[in-house]
C-alpha cells in the first residue's frame, strides 16, 4: 500500500536559524541583524557606519554561518514529537537549501536532536526537487512545509497536487511575514501543523481535489 510523504524544510521549520545567525553576525562581524520579513537584504547593518550589508556580501555571511556555526541552532518546540507521530504513517524527507558540502553536518545536526530522516540538499527553487521526490516515492498524498513563500510558488508550479503548508517557527519573524499566497495554509506551531498534515494524509486526496 502506498504511504503518504511529508517534505519539510529545516531552518525556521525544524531548527531555529534567525536568532543564532544574528548573534553570530554581531559577535564575529560587527553587524546588527534586525529581520522584518523574509528578505534579509535590508536587515543587516554594519555597526561601524550604519550602512546596509550589500546583497552580494550577504550570501558569504550565510555560507559562513552554516560552515562553522550550525551548533548554535536549536530545535523548534514540538518538532521532534510531531515528526515522530507523522512518521508512524508517512515517509519523511528533509529538503534543505544548503550546498552538498553541508549535507553530513545537517544530518548529524538533526540526528543530535532526535530527528532521523532522509536529508536532501538543494539550491534554488524547491518545485523541481519536490517533483523528483514524488516520482521516486510514488506517495498516496504529499505535504510540503516551508517558511519561504518563493518555494511554495515553485512547488505550486512544478507539483500542483502537493498540499503546501507555510510555517515560520521563529516568533520574532512570523508576525512580520504575510501568509504565502501559494500555500494552502499558514500554521506556525508544530502541534497544530501536525494535525493539519495528518488530516491531509487521512483524506488521501491531492490538493485542489
Amino acid at each position: 500500500m502506498k504511504k503518504p510523504l511529508l517534505i519539510s524544510d529545516c531552518d525556521e521549520v525544524l531548527l531555529h536559524m534567525v536568532v543564532p545567525f544574528g548573534a553570530w553576525l554581531g559577535e564575529a562581524h560587527d553587524v546588527d541583524f534586525a529581520p522584518d520579513g523574509g528578505d534579509f537584504s535590508r536587515s543587516m547593518r554594519r555597526r561601524a557606519d550604519g550602512s546596509y550589508v550589500a546583497r552580494e556580501d550577504m550570501w558569504p555571511l550565510l555560507d559562513g554561518f552554516f560552515a562553522t556555526e550550525m551548533h548554535r541552532q536549536t530545535l523548534v518546540p514540538h518538532a521532534r514529537e510531531a515528526l515522530a507521530d507523522i512518521a508512524r504513517v508517512a515517509d519523511i524527507v528533509i529538503l534543505t537549501n544548503l550546498g552538498d558540502q553541508c549535507h553530513a553536518d545537517r544530518v548529524a545536526q538533526l540526528e543530535a536532536v532526535g530527528i532521523r530522516h532522509r536529508v536532501v540538499c538543494n539550491q534554488g527553487g524547491k518545485g523541481v526537487p519536490v517533483a523528483r521526490l514524488i516520482a521516486e516515492h510514488d506517495p498516496s498524498v504529499t505535504v510540503f512545509v516551508d517558511d519561504l513563500a518563493t518555494h511554495h510558488e515553485s512547488v505550486a508550479r512544478h507539483a500542483p497536487a502537493v498540499h503546501r503548508l507555510h510555517m515560520i517557527s521563529e516568533p520574532s519573524l512570523a508576525g512580520s511575514v504575510a501568509a504565502a499566497p501559494f500555500a494552502h495554509a499558514r500554521i506556525d506551531d508544530w502541534p497544530a501543523a501536525a494535525a493539519w498534515i495528518l488530516a491531509r494524509f487521512e483524506a488521501m486526496a491531492p490538493a485542489g481535489a
